[in-house]
């Protein structure tokens, strides 16, 4: 009776021992056993592991790659502009043994040292290269993330990516103004170029047009069948001016002199002086006359 007990207490103890030492590790995972506190060589790859109950502790790392956020960090950039940053980290473990023994909780410290080297990065740039150079930005990341977590910690950085800088209204405001002006500045220029370059043009047409006089009259009729295609009730023609000023030469007639009068034999009577005796003898007898 009592046998059989025994038998039954043996096989369950065989049983829970034989359940506390075995582990399943998965395929992106390897485990790292430490054996009353003392690293065991060598990493447990995946599939069912043994371990030896109590006096073995296996601690899972995965080998997947974490993605980060870098809180929104305040810095000041070297230009003393006040913008707040915040940014992205992919890592992944390379040494799982390091990752375990030399550092406690790895993904905060990866997070500290990435809010850290955010502020000091973005401190020794410029508001303009910040803002346009975003792939140096992130390549400078990755290297001063990289340099303290790699080696003693068994960490790899993939990437490091700046997702947003906010920037204060007033500085907004000011980035638009200088965007507008010189938006507008190089409108202008382009308007001032094409104004140039349509003046060459029209001065080497008007140069081909003085050398051969009937290109300005197919000029004139080009545009009045161009304009006349349009079905308009009114047609203005243009008129040249040269046309003008040759009828202008034509109706100027040169003044008269004694020498183009005399040949005619015209001659003009001296009749104003006797006129004006006779009306005055006329005035002084009337009176007399009369009486």
């Amino acid at each position: 009776m009592v046998v059989p007990v025994v038998l039954g207490i043996i096989v369950v103890v065989a049983l829970l021992l034989l359940a506390a030492s075995v582990r399943m590790v998965q395929q992106y995972e390897r485990g790292v056993v430490l054996r009353f506190g003392k690293l065991q060589p060598g990493l447990r790859e995946p599939g069912l592991q043994l371990i030896v109950p109590i006096a073995d502790k296996l601690t899972k790392v995965s080998m997947q790659t974490v993605v980060m956020g870098i809180p929104a960090q305040g810095a000041i950039t070297r230009d003393n502009v006040t913008l707040t940053v915040d940014a992205v980290v992919y890592f992944r473990v390379i040494d799982p043994v390091k990752a375990i023994i030399n550092v406690q909780n790895y993904p905060m410290a990866v997070s500290q040292v990435s809010q850290t080297s955010l502020r000091a990065v973005i401190g020794r740039v410029d508001l303009d290269t910040l803002l346009s150079d975003r792939e140096g930005i992130n390549a400078e990341l990755k290297a001063v993330i990289d340099a303290p977590t790699e080696g003693p910690w068994g960490l790899h950085i993939e990437r490091v990516e700046v997702k947003d800088v906010a920037l204060p209204e007033g500085m907004k405001r000011s980035m638009s103004r200088q965007a507008e002006a010189e938006r507008e500045r190089r409108a202008r220029v382009i308007a001032a170029d094409g104004e140039f370059q349509a003046s060459t043009k029209l001065a080497q047409a008007a140069r081909a047009m003085g050398d051969t006089p009937g290109a300005l009259q197919l000029r004139l009729l080009q545009t009045v069948v161009d304009v006349a295609a349009e079905k308009n009730s009114t047609l203005v023609m243009p008129f040249p001016v040269e046309l003008l000023r040759f009828f202008d030469r034509a109706s100027e007639v040169p003044p008269l002199t004694t020498d183009a009068v005399e040949p005619l034999g015209v001659v003009i009577p001296d009749v104003v002086p006797d006129l004006a005796r006779d009306t005055a003898d006329n005035g002084r007898t009337a009176p007399a006359g009369k009486a």
